[in-house]
């Protein structure tokens, strides 16, 4: 028996067409195994974060249901960015793809591979502002509610598309 929990997935793009990158990365995700695409944000143009120099991005959140475990759900992720061209050279760099698992369940993780929630999640405004329309009301486990972090971050270097 499945035992089906929420997740949400960051998706990200600033190289060969960001917006038919993520649209693709939605299809993809849909395919998943023992997962289901149940919620899809709008899309953000968001500046870069980080020191590198590069393109604005185009930023959004998935919502899923899955049967996965964090760790399956990651490789698949993994699995999806690859397809998709990605390539994993400089840290914070441009790129064709980028899948963060942000949130899975309640659950809590911190590993080589994987930490859960996300890190960072409160202070990005590229990951709260399209969460926050999907589930504003989500609980981040040990960080608080979605809509009240949104708040409280700046809506500087961000727009709807």
């Amino acid at each position: 028996m499945i035992v089906w929990t929420p997740a949400y997935i960051g998706i990200g793009s600033n190289l060969s067409d960001p917006v038919a990158q993520v649209d693709a990365a939605f299809l993809a995700l849909a395919s998943v195994p023992q997962t289901r695409l149940v919620l899809r944000s709008p899309l953000y143009r968001t500046r870069p974060f980080g020191p590198v120099p590069q393109a604005d991005y185009v930023n959004a959140v998935a919502g899923v249901l899955t049967g996965l475990t964090p760790h399956q759900l990651l490789s698949e992720l993994r699995a999806i960015e690859t397809a998709q061209g990605r390539e994993r050279s400089v840290r914070w760099g441009p790129r064709t793809l980028d899948l963060d698992l942000l949130v899975q369940g309640q659950q809590r993780c911190e590993d080589d591979v994987l930490t859960l929630p996300h890190p960072g999640i409160a202070e990005r405004n590229f990951v709260l502002y399209p969460l926050a329309d999907i589930a504003k009301d989500l609980h981040i486990p040990g960080v608080g509610r979605v809509g009240q972090l949104a708040a409280q971050v700046s809506d500087q270097g961000i727009s709807l598309l």
